[in-house]
């Protein structure tokens, strides 16, 4: 059953608008971050390593781990939002997109500042999606998910997430390079940054879904502090 989260409160148009805008951004963020071939954010590691060894297309990939995902909240006792459910479609589609219309860069100087623009706009995107308040992610669902069912501290249980994930992807060959250790340092303080620059003004206070039980505030829950 989809739970949508706090259906009709707050500017709902803008709240819509939020979560698709922030989501296809997020998909291109990911397919920049690609073309940059500087080193992939650790789920996009394992789908790349996944999408070298079937034949898929890393969108597609996206895709399907994302449903699977979404199997595991079953027994954690998780419910799939709007946002969730967009989430798993849209990611990917963009991805793909992106790779289509982005050519491959030969030149460091050109992939660099790619890689940084990529970054910053995957915090923006992060901000703009969450911020909209319609649920999380797959991915950090099951972070929240497992935070709540083991009482394990939620740094803690995304850290074994994300390195689990990721000696995964690169054990598949996915790419971990230097924009690894970028977006590994630089996307907590830009997505806090821009959860606070798109909050929703006007919207009654009643916690987001994304934030685990016993949490203050998205950033808390999702991103590292």
């Amino acid at each position: 059953m989809i739970s949508e989260s706090g259906p009709g409160r707050g500017l709902p148009v803008r709240r819509l608008v939020q979560l698709y805008t922030g989501l296809t951004l997020y998909g291109v963020s990911m397919g920049l971050m690609l073309r940059a071939e500087l080193g992939l954010e650790p789920w996009s590691v394992l789908n790349q390593g996944i999408s070298r060894h079937t034949g898929l297309s890393i969108g597609t990939v996206t895709i399907v781990s994302g449903a699977l995902i979404l199997l595991l909240w079953i027994p954690l006792r998780q419910r799939p939002g709007l946002g969730t459910v967009s989430n798993v479609v849209i990611l990917g589609l963009v991805m793909d997109a992106t790779l289509a219309w982005v050519p491959e860069l030969d030149s460091l100087g050109a992939r660099i500042p790619l890689l940084a623009g990529a970054v910053l706009l995957n915090g923006a995107a992060t901000g703009l999606y969450i911020s909209a308040d319609f649920g999380p992610g797959p991915r950090d669902g099951l972070m929240t998910g497992l935070h709540r069912r083991t009482g394990r501290p939620v740094r803690l249980v995304r850290t074994c997430i994300e390195v689990t994930v990721l000696a995964a992807g690169f054990l598949l060959g996915g790419s971990v390079g230097v924009g690894t250790v970028v977006y590994a340092l630089a996307i907590g303080p830009l997505a806090q940054f821009f959860l606070r620059r798109f909050a929703v003004k006007g919207a009654p206070a009643k916690p987001s879904p994304v934030v685990a039980r016993g949490e203050a505030s998205p950033e808390r829950a999702i991103l590292p502090e």
